[in-house]
């Protein structure tokens, strides 16, 4: 039994420096971690804190970016046609084409066109604020160059493109380009229109839409140079008063011409 009891202790004794050390060794290395992770996180702050509010703002301002990027753009416009524009094929001269735009949203909303090619094409009108459910028919107007040797005239369509872009406003307002500089971030880009040509001489029924959307488009146009018409009262001259007092007197002083006579 004493034996028994002395192997034991012994054996206490000797699992209990081993164990001791391996206890401290663990501790002394959890200890060193987060002391590192500590000094870690105090030199992020302190690079924070030395780059200035600037950079936290521009810290947030990319990140909400990159968040706005990844949430879909919601259509404040329909467009028909919906992503092209069609010009009738006449090199050397100026032709047109039109879209409709019609707004969906339920307030009211500015949009503006650009192009790649400003010098050879603009439009009519080149922005406008549509109040929700209106909708207008846009003009576009490009000259047609002459292709040059070995060069197909069909080929021309990738080279100028359109876009539309859209902004809700407050309420009706007159439309200033500068809008869409002044809020940059509310500004949505609707649509970038690829141009296509169609062939005069064969019909289609792309040209035949086409053809029915410039006149739609004019007959506006000469509606708005019309002077509204005037629903008030109409006041007459002085002039056609007294014109009409003199026609009164002369059939007056007529009748009593013509009675004297009979009672003679």
């Amino acid at each position: 039994m004493a034996i028994t009891d002395e192997n034991s202790s012994s054996d206490g004794k000797v699992w209990g420096l081993f164990k001791l050390p391996f206890r401290n060794s663990v501790n002394s290395n959890s200890t060193t971690s987060s002391s590192s992770q500590y000094r870690h996180q105090n030199q992020q702050l302190h690079s924070q804190s030395n780059r200035g509010p600037d950079a936290a703002k521009s810290q947030t301002s990319s990140v909400s970016s990159v968040a706005r990027s990844l949430i879909p753009t919601r259509r404040r416009l329909r467009l028909d046609p919906p992503n092209k524009l069609f010009f009738p094929y006449e090199p050397g001269k100026q032709v047109r084409s039109a879209i409709g735009i019609k707004n969906t949203s339920k307030s009211y909303v500015a949009f503006k066109f650009q192009t790649t090619a400003p010098k050879s094409c603009f439009m009519r009108p080149p922005g406008a604020i549509l109040a929700p459910g209106e909708s207008l028919i846009a003009t576009v107007f490009k000259f047609v160059e002459t292709p040059e040797n070995n060069e197909k005239p069909m080929d021309q369509k990738s080279r100028v493109k359109f876009k539309i872009m859209s902004l809700k406003v407050q309420g009706p307002m007159d439309y200033v380009p500068e809008l869409f500089d002044e809020q940059k971030d509310q500004v949505a880009v609707e649509q970038i229109l690829r141009v296509v040509f169609l062939d005069v001489e064969h019909p289609t029924p792309a040209l035949e839409k086409l053809n029915r959307q410039l006149a739609e488009a004019e007959a506006a146009v000469e509606a708005s140079k019309k002077p509204p018409e005037d629903t008030g009262p109409k006041i007459i001259g002085e002039g056609l008063v007294i014109d009409e007092w003199k026609e009164r007197r002369e059939r007056y002083l007529a009748r009593q011409q013509v009675e004297g006579g009979d009672s003679e």
